[in-house]
């Protein structure tokens, strides 16, 4: 049987009046417009799986998704 490895999560969210990617609880690349912390998230994403870390991004708002703030 494969094992499953745990995959990260990459969340982009408001986070002190700025957009932000969210991991684990700490947040990164600031950002006033939300498609640039996207950018982020998935270039953060693309990195992880280059190392063969399993990842997932996920945007508040889109999809029925809201963090909490």
């Amino acid at each position: 049987m494969r094992e499953i490895r745990d995959r990260i999560v990459f969340t982009v969210a408001r986070h002190d009046g700025y957009w932000a990617v969210e991991q684990d609880g700490d947040f990164s690349d600031h950002s006033i417009d939300k498609e640039e912390a996207k950018a982020a998230a998935n270039k953060r994403a693309r990195a992880a799986q280059d190392k063969g870390q399993p990842c997932l991004v996920r945007v508040s708002g889109e999809h029925g998704f809201f963090a909490t703030a």
